[in-house]
């Protein structure tokens, strides 16, 4: 029981030092779901979401023109191949 009471106070004194530090905060901000990073990684994030939405698009127009493409081919060896 004496020793109890030094670490019971250590555990304390250090869960209070250790919220007020950056550390502290970012577990602090984690555990309410807030913000885990600066604004500049989250601006940085949301960017980097706008061009892989935008790759995608983009991509997927591609693939749509290929396949017009193989399309429009195949109809022309099916028409050589009647005559």
């Amino acid at each position: 029981m004496a020793f109890s009471v030094p670490i019971l106070f250590l555990l304390v004194v250090g869960a209070i030092v250790l919220s007020k530090g950056p550390l502290g905060q970012a577990l602090a901000d984690r555990l309410r779901g807030g913000p885990t990073g600066d604004a500049r990684l989250a601006d940085e994030l949301d960017a980097l979401r706008g061009e892989v939405h935008e790759l995608r698009r983009e991509l997927a127009e591609a693939q749509e023109r290929i396949d017009f493409t193989e399309r429009l081919l195949s109809r022309g060896r099916d028409e050589q191949k009647v005559h």
